[in-house]
């Protein structure tokens, strides 16, 4: 009995793991994230990479150069890593109407999907990630939080097949 219970007590964690919290429970959080002000102009952001057992992997500093033309928005990151070396994403969004974005990038599978209220951002893709000369398609669950007009936090969860990979952590801070 004691063993059954048990499966039982483990798979409830399991299931209330897999769901999430809507990003609409943050609508009435201040300042209002607006991707268009917000990516507009130059931002810097810190950031690192943790595996499943939370050891930092990699650390990283990313210039974003962004800037829209209407509901079309383009952010190009230029990445330099603590190990000396560099990367680059362009990101195209495109605004659909106040709370929901779609993106493209280069090693994004097709599209990621964003949605925003008050001042949180869930952003959520495929990215085509290399890995020791290898290239693995992995999820990822990006969660943004604008703290102030200048700074905004990201939290990201890496999964493949539903199984937790690690995490990547953000500070942005916009230039003046």
């Amino acid at each position: 009995m004691r063993a059954g219970r048990a499966v039982w007590l483990a798979l409830v964690f399991v299931l209330a793991g897999c769901g999430s919290l809507p990003v609409a429970t943050y609508e009435a959080e201040r300042p209002v994230l607006d991707l268009k002000r917000y990516f507009d102009g130059t931002i810097d952001a810190w950031g690192m990479f943790q595996d499943r057992s939370g050891k930092v992997i990699k650390r990283f500093h990313v210039q974003i150069d962004a800037q829209w033309a209407g509901d079309t928005g383009t952010l190009d990151e230029h990445f330099t890593y603590a190990d000396g070396t560099r990367s680059r994403r362009v990101w195209t969004i495109t605004r659909f109407d106040a709370h929901r974005y779609r993106g493209t990038a280069d090693d994004v599978v097709g599209e990621a999907r964003g949605e925003a209220h008050g001042n949180a951002l869930r952003w959520q893709y495929v990215l085509k990630l290399e890995v020791d000369g290898k290239t693995y398609d992995v999820d990822f669950d990006d969660w943004m939080y604008l703290i102030d007009d200048r700074v905004m936090l990201n939290r990201s969860v890496m999964s493949k097949f539903g199984v937790h990979l690690g995490e990547v952590t953000l500070s942005f801070r916009k230039r003046t």
